[in-house]
């Protein structure tokens, strides 16, 4: 998991101009029904950014600026967990949500390919009380100038690479991360030193050393998680501009 999940609203995209407009099912959404059959499409392709690293790394926090500053949308990965209803309760909630084989990757990939192309989408919407998508619901996507595809796996995952222009990794040290993320699961939801501390060491960090760190390799630029956010903020739009790929913000 990773710095957003599970927290609909802490979620940025909410304040987005650019972010989802409606969920499908709604009365706004079936106000539209033409619209419904025929999605608007961007006049042009959005370019698009992956922002990828270690939970605690500060990738969210990176990619929301980032969003901000460029009128982008930042698209997580967490609504693509599996659909855990055919098992029983007590196994789902025993399920390593830090393992990558956990995302539907094919439907993963569709959705930011569609995007990438200018198209909108309907992204399911995952309930993490019941580990279950949200049966016959869904939320309305479009990109806007920017997508910043952002997660852990944002990397890791083959499929997604063809749709990036530019693939950033932030960098920063295990022990960092671990205080990062101890930090906000004591402030933010509640949780015993001891149980972050189990976590991490169970699945956390073993995810990070076998499928998140590798991923490095797949980055065009790898930035370092310790330094200032205007900092990391400053490397990625001078390599934007160095590619040409601003001219969607000007």
């Amino acid at each position: 998991m990773d710095e957003a999940e599970r927290n609909p609203a802490a979620d940025p995209d909410a304040l987005n101009p650019h972010a989802p407009e409606a969920l499908s099912g709604s009365p706004d959404a079936a106000a539209g029904s033409e619209d419904v059959q025929k999605p608007p499409r961007l006049p042009f392709p959005p370019t698009v950014l992956a922002i990828a690293g270690c939970s605690g790394s500060g990738k969210t926090t990176l990619a929301n600026e980032l969003a901000r500053t460029l009128g982008g949308l930042r698209f997580h990965l967490d609504d693509y967990y599996l659909d855990l209803g055919d098992l029983p309760l007590a196994e789902r909630v025993e399920k390593n949500f830090d393992d990558p084989a956990l995302i539907e990757v094919p439907l993963l990939a569709r959705d930011v390919a569609a995007l990438a192309r200018g198209d909108c989408i309907d992204r399911p919407i995952y309930d993490f009380a019941t580990y279950t998508r949200v049966p016959g619901r869904s939320q309305r996507v479009t990109a806007g100038p920017f997508l910043i595809v952002e997660g852990i796996f944002a990397l890791y995952y083959r499929e997604l690479l063809p749709s990036y222009h530019l693939r950033v990794y932030v960098d920063a040290p295990d022990a960092l991360c671990f205080e990062r993320r101890l930090k906000r699961d004591i402030d933010e939801r509640g949780r015993t030193p001891e149980l972050v501390r189990e976590q991490y060491d169970r699945t956390v960090r073993p995810t990070s050393v076998a499928y998140v760190r590798p991923s490095a390799a797949n980055a065009d630029l790898v930035i370092d998680g310790t330094g200032a956010l205007d900092w990391k903020v400053e490397r990625v739009m001078t390599e934007l501009r160095k590619r040409g790929l601003l001219a969607a913000a000007g």
